[in-house]
């Protein structure tokens, strides 16, 4: 059993789904239409009303998701999360009412996510294929072949935020469906030479909006299937007669949608119109299907995060042979240092230390600093905003001063894999392989280290270097201990 919990803008899902061989079968979904992303002040801050509505939801979820193992329950958080600027204040709240971890991820992670989920629903086909997305507060463009998306592209326009800022109250003014569509336009302008028609074989949409005006055009006899530019043309006249939403009659529209109908409509008649598209056909799958796939691959070796790693020491010519033994040591002494099996932090430290001079070819010596600024920003598929964070951290303080790390130091695990990391970085100081010791290490409310005397005798470099490090970790205010190996 693998469940995924989508907190979008327009709407939390929630799906359950059973794993028979590599195949995953749906079995529960859930929907409550929350529309976060219109839940902001005036200082881009999530109301309290939105908070406490979306941890009411989030509350129920948790009762469907008792007993599940925490490893088969993935919580992803999109655009209104990447936004808000009090989202880390929201965060905790919204992780303690709902049992779980949650991943706020990018836009472009985003991207793949998606496409995971449609190529898993789609006939196998080694012909690149379009698939675009209309969330609530962002839009999402995809071109892939297979399983496999080779372009990406994410853009701040939704059907909740468009519909809001141009359909205000219900209306549906032509002049609002012609600001709306400039705009919509304008946004998808600059990403139109990567996706047009050259660049495709076949176009499919993948979200509630593509599906909610699939049905509404063919159950109203506006286009004998799928979504074309005919049809959106008939319907926009229909909407604009109407006047207001409250006022439009139409077969196949749900009461939840028509809120948040005409600012999706704006993105798809923006989205068609700019990449000449003459029919795009709805599609399942989506988000929720390829975090699903995406737990369900890092469950049996097949975590794209260990592909993107793999692809970061080619891509930043990384010395492989020393990042390797930098990983080794860190992860040894980190499991020694905590004294208690967290798989995930076991696997933060030693990806930590694959990438650890990820930063190299920009500055020798200032490597850790860059790293740590490409680790946070760079875009990394299979890791959320928060991983990539973490990664960032450790990168950022594998060396020199502890003041640029220390308001995370107050957590004793992150202290152990700090010093794991440091420790490891510091005892390959000469970039060669080292007849290891046997090393004591012990992180909690004190720390505790204990190495040969007679192995720092004969590396009396090493052992100055190990003075200088506790005098460090002493003037952080964590003194170290030092006790028999």
């Amino acid at each position: 059993m693998l469940a995924v919990v989508d907190m979008g803008s327009n709407s939390f899902r929630l799906e359950v789904g059973r794993v028979e061989g590599d195949q995953i079968f749906r079995l529960d979904t859930w929907r409550e239409t929350l529309r976060m992303g219109a839940g902001f002040d005036r200082k881009g801050r999530l109301t309290a009303g939105a908070q406490n509505a979306a941890l009411a939801c989030l509350a129920r979820f948790a009762e469907r998701l008792q007993g599940l193992h925490p490893g088969a329950v993935r919580a992803v958080a999109t655009n209104t999360f990447r936004v808000a600027t009090n989202a880390d204040e929201f965060l905790p709240r919204a992780e303690a009412a709902l049992g779980f971890p949650i991943d706020i991820i990018g836009g472009h992670e985003e991207a793949r996510l998606i496409y995971l989920g449609v190529a898993h629903v789609l006939p196998a086909s080694a012909e690149p294929r379009l698939v675009i997305d209309i969330g609530g507060g962002s839009t999402e463009f995809i071109i892939g072949r297979g399983l496999e998306p080779e372009r990406l592209e994410s853009l701040k326009v939704g059907c909740v935020g468009m519909s809001q800022r141009f359909f205000a109250g219900g209306s549906l003014a032509a002049a609002a469906f012609r600001s709306a569509e400039t705009h919509a336009r304008a946004e998808i302008e600059a990403i139109a030479k990567d996706f047009d028609r050259s660049q495709w074989k076949e176009a499919f949409a993948s979200s509630g909006t593509a599906l909610a005006l699939a049905e509404i055009l063919e159950s109203n006899g506006l286009s004998s299937g799928g979504i074309t530019p005919d049809g959106l043309a008939r319907l926009r006249k229909r909407m604009i007669g109407a006047g207001n939403v409250n006022r439009l009659r139409l077969e196949g529209l749900k009461p939840a949608r028509a809120p948040v109908l005409a600012g999706g409509f704006a993105v798809m008649h923006a989205a068609i119109a700019e990449l000449a598209v003459d029919r795009i056909n709805p599609v399942g799958g989506a988000l929720r299907l390829g975090v699903l796939y995406d737990l369900l691959g890092r469950t049996v070796d097949r975590d794209a995060r260990v592909v993107t790693v793999e692809r970061f020491l080619e891509r930043y010519r990384i010395d492989r042979a020393h990042a390797e033994r930098i990983a080794e040591m860190a992860r040894t002494l980190y499991a020694a240092a905590s004294g208690a099996s967290n798989p995930d932090a076991s696997q933060n430290v030693t990806w930590a230390g694959l990438l650890h001079e990820v930063g190299y070819t920009v500055s020798h010596i200032g490597y850790h600093k860059h790293g740590a600024y490409i680790l946070r920003y760079a875009d990394m598929p299979g890791f959320s905003a928060g991983e990539q964070s973490r990664l960032s951290l450790l990168v950022l303080g594998c060396r020199g001063g502890l003041d640029k790390v220390a308001a995370a130091l107050v957590d004793a695990d992150t202290r152990a894999q700090v010093l794991a990391l440091r420790l490891a970085v510091l005892l390959h100081h000469a970039r060669r392989p080292i007849d290891a010791p046997r090393i004591r290490l012990e992180v909690g409310k004190s720390i505790r280290f204990g190495l040969s005397k007679r192995w720092l005798a004969a590396h009396p470099l090493t052992a100055h270097l190990l003075d200088k490090e506790f005098a460090e970790w002493a003037d952080a205010g964590y003194p170290i201990k030092r006790v028999a190996a």
